[in-house]
């Protein structure tokens, strides 16, 4: 005779452990790597779903983003420090990995930030992981070398002929 699995039972949110944040489908987190020398990743709350006779075993399906040196291609000059991508990986993970909420704002949204904190990343591409591919696969550039605006970097205009260049800063 064949075991039956314990229901699952659809949660709307889940209280971090050892905090009092609550995320809900939709939420972006940090989950802990089971590398400690490694940043936590970053993935999005997709469902969160309890199991077992009382509910204790609660679990997360994420959709994971990509730090640019976790993708086909590595990290580029014009990658921000707090750049991810929005992948088409999948996974089902246990809640007690997540150390905590975080923000993946638009780019647009993220250069007008007053401050960026630890906890706030930015996204402008969706990451094909098997192909290693991006959408879009072409952005605007800005600069007089051509390569895509770093919001690291720090951009002046010409006013004369409109150019952008990035401003290297020599200690």
């Amino acid at each position: 005779m064949a075991k039956t699995r314990p229901p699952k039972k659809i949660l709307e949110s889940y209280t971090i452990k050892g905090s009092d944040k609550v995320i809900k489908p939709g939420d972006c987190v940090l989950m802990r790597s089971a590398d400690t020398s490694k940043p936590p990743y970053v993935a999005k709350v997709e469902s969160i779903e309890a199991t077992g006779s009382r509910g204790t075993n609660v679990r997360v399906r994420v959709r994971w983003y990509y730090r640019p040196e976790e993708s086909i291609g590595g990290r580029r000059p014009f990658h921000g420090s707090k750049e991810v991508f929005l992948s088409d990986h999948y996974d089902v993970q246990s809640a007690d990995t997540i150390e905590g909420k975080c923000n993946v704002h638009s780019f647009r949204s993220y250069t007008k930030l007053d401050s960026v904190n630890a906890e706030d990343f930015f996204c402008r591409f969706d990451y094909k992981s098997a192909s290693g591919s991006f959408v879009p696969d072409r952005i605007a550039v800005f600069c007089k070398c051509e390569m895509p605006y770093n919001p690291d970097d720090l951009m002046i205009q010409c006013e004369e002929c409109s150019d952008c260049f990035t401003l290297l800063v020599l200690e």
